[in-house]
């Protein structure tokens, strides 16, 4: 690729999962607007179904969101009656989050929203976990490269 083509918008690696991203993420908007949740809700809740509790922190760590947009996300999802927040008695600075009846509830109403999103941007299984794969790669060694100091 010349140097003038490797400046093209459709070049771009990081434009195409942009874009993908977004469009996947409109897919789930209507499946998710049934139940009164957001994409974002949608993942903090994928986190404490696999924890069960989890502090801000590590919520944080596992979604990539900053607590400025956490912080409001958690709110709300207290008020629908999803989680409860409480500060950790061994660390007053820690918030832990925990699921409610009703927030573990609310697994068994999203538990098809996967299958539901392969069926209608046409893709297999399979094709959808392999390009997982590739991308949680690509994630890792762009972490390592973020992470490390420069030289």
């Amino acid at each position: 690729m010349d140097y003038e083509s490797a400046l093209n918008l459709d070049n771009q690696l990081c434009f195409a999962v942009y874009a993908c991203a977004r469009e996947i993420t409109k897919l789930y908007h209507p499946l998710l607007k049934q139940l009164g949740l957001t994409y974002t809700q949608y993942i903090t809740l994928l986190v404490l179904w696999e924890d069960r509790r989890a502090t801000v922190k590590h919520l944080g760590k596992r979604l990539y969101l900053d607590s400025g947009t956490l912080t409001p996300l958690l709110k709300k999802l207290e008020q629908m009656g999803l989680i409860t927040r409480t500060r950790d008695p061994q660390d007053e600075r820690s918030v832990i989050v925990g699921l409610t009846e009703k927030g573990a509830a609310m697994k068994e109403k999203v538990r098809d929203i996967p299958q539901q999103l392969f069926c209608q941007a046409g893709v297999a299984r399979e094709e959808a976990d392999a390009l997982r794969e590739q991308i949680v790669a690509m994630l890792a060694k762009v972490q390592g490269m973020t992470s490390s100091p420069a030289l």
